[in-house]
């Protein structure tokens, strides 16, 4: 875990599966931050042999990148760019030369400075590649689906994130279906000793937003972006307001779902720590 004596705050998010939806996370989550809560966020793409965030956010053949950082071609100010979504963007390569992943820490540490908030997009991959972000985090999010072979995935970094001393703060369930063959929330958490945060529903909506090089939280039609808003209040110890009357039937009805009971619990430690 890497020592936080500054201000800004790293978060890992960590998956080791492709297509769970981590990159989207990263994009979503990072809008939120910035657009709903005002805070200056920094999205990073250390999936160093496929970054895919810069597509995700429009920019596909950045000139500087994160690469060049690594191999001391580049400074690390030179390969930020502003996005249209509020945030900015420390974008890879897509051909790039070798480089030495666990230079990542110390290239981003200073940037913590400058920002709020630093998510690092991690390759899906047990590699060099994710123990480097894990070494380079203050914290992880572990994004998986409702089901086996990723919950299998899932059990794997969680045990290499704690065997590394970096805390995982929770799960990210996505592209639920709420069918019956999936596995329910409650056994996954106790699968995985870990809260579960967020639990975002497939829809179709994301795949646009993807398309058009859009984070789904500024889609004001999503119901995975209002999940992603709600996680991001909780990220910085705020509570999402999602208005009294759907809070008084909540209340009234008893169906609060327990992403959210975990949300009001984790926020609450949030408030002393960040």
């Amino acid at each position: 875990m890497l020592n936080n004596n500054m201000n800004g705050k790293t978060i890992g998010i960590i998956s080791i599966k492709g297509g769970v939806g981590k990159t989207s996370s990263v994009s979503a989550l990072g809008a939120s931050l910035a657009n709903d809560y005002h805070k200056k966020v920094l999205v990073v793409d250390a999936n160093f042999s496929a970054p895919t965030l810069g597509m995700h956010l429009g920019l596909p053949r950045p000139e500087v990148t994160l690469h060049h950082v690594l191999n001391d071609q580049a400074s690390v100010k030179d390969a930020i760019y502003e996005t249209n979504h509020g945030f900015d963007i420390l974008p890879g390569a897509l051909i790039f030369e070798k480089i030495n992943p666990f230079k990542l820490a110390e290239k981003i540490r200073d940037l913590r400075r400058k920002y709020d908030v630093i998510l690092l997009d991690s390759s899906p991959n047990l590699n060099d590649e994710v123990l480097a972000v894990m070494m380079a985090s203050d914290e992880l999010l572990a994004v998986t689906t409702p089901d086996y072979i990723t919950l299998a995935s899932t059990l794997r970094a969680i045990k290499i994130a704690k065997d590394r001393k970096t805390p995982i703060i929770g799960l990210v369930l996505n592209k639920v279906y709420n069918k019956n063959f999936e596995i329910d929330l409650e056994d996954i958490e106790a699968f995985s000793g870990c809260s579960v945060l967020a639990v975002l529903p497939h829809e179709v909506n994301v795949l646009e937003s993807l398309a058009k090089g859009v984070p789904s939280t500024l889609d004001k039609n999503s119901a995975s972006g209002l999940e992603y808003k709600k996680l991001a209040a909780s990220l910085i110890g705020e509570s999402y307001d999602e208005g009294r009357i759907k809070s008084f039937i909540k209340k009234m009805t008893g169906r609060v779902p327990k992403q959210e009971v975990n949300r009001v619990i984790f926020t609450g430690t949030r408030k002393a720590s960040f």
